[in-house]
């Protein structure tokens, strides 16, 4: 463990300092990228879509008052993908899975009084409001309760989070890196690997942005949070419990949410939660205690059915959710609500 090297780092990329938090961390080296068929990362309302299509059908939206360009969906993924080419240096680096939804159509102007049914494929145009994709760099990776883990980049782009209607100004974006659970892939994102808000007007605040966020996260610490959750289990009775006060929470007035902690998921995933619990075969446990390990992914699982501009929210927010409910089991009070 303490002799682990991943890739020709940068000059200036911190240690990783794996051997202080995981455990038996093991690389191997893979020659050749594979791409897999596997389930989706996330599925609700969206469809597959590769840079090409993105590149060659799809108009780039502009800020109406000025016909400024905004930065596309294929620009932003590139410059995600560089960013981790740089960091992450004779590593494999994966093709980008991307998955977009909300596709706004329209028409080119020679065609604009055709019936719609007359539209020939070269009449019409394209865009997708909402982009989100992964790129897993499956070299490096770890092993928590069974499940392989393998480090994972990626981002989020709803130009509805963006005033197209003004003249040109900064566009916000969501970025992350984390773990993705190879039998699910379900995602795990952590507090230092994940921007929520990152607002920039050009590529190159984007790339240095993301190579700061790779600088500052920690994924042996990650790995560390993970594996602790396989220690501790919620009885049936527990669990019970605590599905009910997910639904509760839903419910309550303003004022008192906000003396709890925050529950993003909503009440057809915690369904979903419930349903998995009986039925999943990898994180199901019908009749014998949960670990929170397993709880954990019932809850990433059920955040596969988020719409793309919630979807990393809530995937940030099921950690929370299993890490504190973890430390309310071992006597912490933040989150003793839910499983009192």
């Amino acid at each position: 463990m303490r002799n682990l090297v991943i890739g020709n780092l940068p000059q200036n990329r911190r240690s990783l300092n794996w051997g202080e938090y995981a455990e038996d961390a093991t690389l191997v080296m893979e020659e050749q990228p594979t791409k897999e068929k596997r389930p989706l990362f996330i599925e609700a309302n969206t469809m597959e879509a590769t840079l090409d299509h993105l590149k060659s059908d799809c108009i780039i939206p502009v800020f109406a008052k000025d016909n400024e360009a905004t930065l596309s969906h294929v620009a932003f993924i590139e410059t995600v993908q560089d960013a981790a080419r740089t960091f992450f240096q004779g590593e494999q680096i994966e093709l980008p899975d991307i998955r977009v939804s909300h596709v706004i159509k329209g028409r080119i102007p020679e065609a604009i009084h055709k019936p719609a049914n007359q539209l020939l494929e070269s009449d019409k145009t394209i865009y997708y409001e909402r982009c989100a994709f992964v790129i897993e760099i499956p070299t490096i990776y770890e092993t928590v309760n069974g499940n392989r883990l393998t480090l994972t980049i990626g981002g989020v782009r709803a130009y509805n989070h963006t005033n197209l209607y003004s003249k040109k100004t900064a566009e916000r974006f969501k970025v992350f890196i984390g773990f993705t659970c190879k039998v699910c892939t379900n995602l795990c994102v952590s507090t230092d690997g994940y921007l929520s808000c990152l607002e920039v007007t050009n590529t190159n605040e984007l790339y240095r942005a993301v190579l700061e966020m790779f600088n500052r996260y920690d994924p042996a610490k990650h790995i560390h949070l993970m594996q602790t959750l396989s220690n501790t289990y919620l009885t049936e009775h527990q669990f019970c419990q605590l599905l009910g006060r997910m639904r509760l929470y839903q419910s309550l007035p303003q004022s008192q949410q906000k003396a709890i902690p925050r529950m993003l998921l909503t009440d057809s995933q915690i369904n979903n939660v419930a349903k998995s619990y009986i039925q999943d075969e990898n994180f199901g446990s019908l009749g014998s205690d949960l670990s929170m390990w397993k709880f954990y992914n019932l809850l990433t699982g059920a955040n596969k059915n988020s719409y793309i501009d919630s979807f990393l929210d809530r995937a940030y927010n099921a950690t929370e959710m299993a890490i504190g409910i973890n430390a309310a089991l071992h006597g912490d009070d933040k989150y003793r609500w839910f499983i009192d």
